[in-house]
C-alpha cells in the first residue's frame, strides 16, 4: 500500500497526517481518497496543491508501487 501524507491545512482537514492506501496510480489514489472523504477529495484537487511521489514532484499522472510514498503539499504563500 503506498503511504500518503497530508501537509498544512491538507492535515487539519482530514484530521490524519500519514495514512495507507492501496492504489495503482496517483489518479485511483486520488479517486480512492475523495470517495473516502469527498471534501478532501475537491482540497486535494485545488489549484496550487502539490503532489511528491517518493520525494519527487509530480505533474500529472504517476504508477505507484505498494512502496510508494504520495506526500500532498497546500499551496505555500509567504512574505
Amino acid at each position: 500500500m503506498a503511504q500518503v501524507l497530508l501537509f498544512g491545512r491538507l492535515a487539519d482537514q482530514a484530521g490524519w497526517r500519514e495514512r495507507e492506501v492501496e492504489a495503482p496510480s496517483l489518479d485511483a489514489l486520488r479517486a480512492a481518497i475523495g470517495l473516502a472523504d469527498p471534501m478532501l477529495g475537491e482540497a486535494l484537487a485545488a489549484p496550487g496543491v502539490q503532489v511528491a511521489v517518493d520525494k519527487a514532484i509530480v505533474r500529472g499522472e504517476a504508477a505507484l508501487s505498494p512502496a510508494s510514498e504520495v506526500a500532498f503539499l497546500p499551496p505555500m504563500s509567504g512574505g
